[in-house]
């Protein structure tokens, strides 16, 4: 009997998808997929499997790592089975991004904040301690630091009191939400720290942009791809380097590496949850609507997002920091009641 319930839920979904599908190809799907964040994919992954476990008649969802700006830019693409439907990601999306998505006619969109996480700075265990700013961080990396040329070659030339070693820092790349979000979080930050950089964002802010978060290419910043884990094993092969990265990621491999503390905070659990630490931000998924409806258990995969996510739960054991309780009642209502985002939402007008 189970067999043919799901042979029915999966012929209603392949029509259901078809039906949706405005550009008419791709075939249908009877698994779920998802795309984005390298930061959220081990949580996406951890969900997938507890899905599977609790609902074993259903196919295993496919979760990529593709960077959150590749991730939503695949999500905006359209609808129908050749589109992925959900993207992950290390960042809110942008009012552009979500116009893109309407354009393609991706117009009901869910947008669901699963926790948070921190952009954790760190190096090798016994490597080089830093106490960092955001004004360190960003005269140290910054291409042109408050639009002047970048003479720093050690630590010690940005800030007497930390070591004469060279800069060499291993981080995200563009695509990445973690990128994004260093840019926001710490190096406009640090930026803005001087008057005349402060000023500028209000009388020319493309250049603004530019000077507060173009990062330098002489090889004292390197973008290390998508893959975290890559700049984990860089740091420990080179104890005098540091590593920028999600806080889950430090979690993980403590055996490994220690986080550097920033503002004279260190990137703790306890840390990024109270908003102490100057890196904390928050993750996101999205959700297409439409593939609600079409998708074989898309709706028990985000109900398992809810029950994992808690502060007990089992995605707090691998770095998922917990929401507070009124932020998570609200992110599952959104799931209960698929609330469709606007623009106005991501705007604040």
């Amino acid at each position: 009997m189970k067999s043919t319930t799901t042979a029915i839920i999966a012929l209603a979904a392949t029509l259901a998808l078809g039906a949706c599908d405005a550009t008419g190809g791709g075939g249908a799907r009877d698994s779920i997929r998802a795309v984005g964040s390298s930061t959220v994919f081990p949580f996406a992954k951890l969900v997938a499997e507890r899905f599977v476990l609790s609902n074993p008649t259903y196919k295993s969802p496919l979760i990529e790592s593709t960077g959150t700006g590749g991730g939503i830019q695949l999500f905006c693409s359209g609808k129908g089975p050749h589109t992925p439907d959900m993207a992950n990601a290390s960042r809110r999306m942008k009012a552009s991004e979500f116009d893109n998505c309407v354009a393609n006619g991706v117009e009901e969109v869910i947008e669901l904040k699963v926790g948070l996480d921190g952009i954790a700075f760190a190096s090798s265990k016994g490597g080089i301690m830093l106490n960092l700013s955001p004004k360190i961080v960003y005269e140290a990396i910054a291409a042109k630091p408050y639009g002047r040329e970048q003479t720093a070659k050690t630590w010690a030339d940005v800030d007497p009191s930390l070591p004469a070693e060279p800069i060499l820092v291993y981080g995200p790349p563009s695509t990445s939400g973690t990128r994004d979000a260093l840019k926001e979080l710490v190096l406009e930050a640090g930026c803005d720290t001087n008057p005349e950089m402060k000023a500028l964002k209000d009388s020319d802010k493309d250049r603004h942009q530019q000077i507060c978060t173009e990062v330098r290419s002489d090889g004292a910043y390197v973008d290390q791809g998508e893959q975290d884990n890559l700049i984990v094993q860089k740091i420990e092969s080179n104890p005098k380097s540091v590593g920028v990265f999600g806080y889950s990621y430090l979690e993980e491999n403590l055996d490994k590496v220690q986080g550097l503390p920033m503002n004279g905070v260190d990137p703790t659990y306890e840390n990024i949850a109270s908003f102490a630490y100057p890196g904390a931000r928050p993750l996101y998924v999205y959700i297409k609507k439409a593939h609600m409806r079409a998708i074989p258990g898309l709706d028990l995969y985000l109900q398992e997002w809810i029950k994992s996510w808690t502060a007990e739960g089992p995605l707090a054991a691998i770095g998922l920091v917990a929401l507070p309780a009124d932020e998570m009642t609200e992110n599952a209502r959104r799931v209960n009641e698929q609330v469709i985002m606007t623009r106005a939402d991501l705007t604040g007008e």
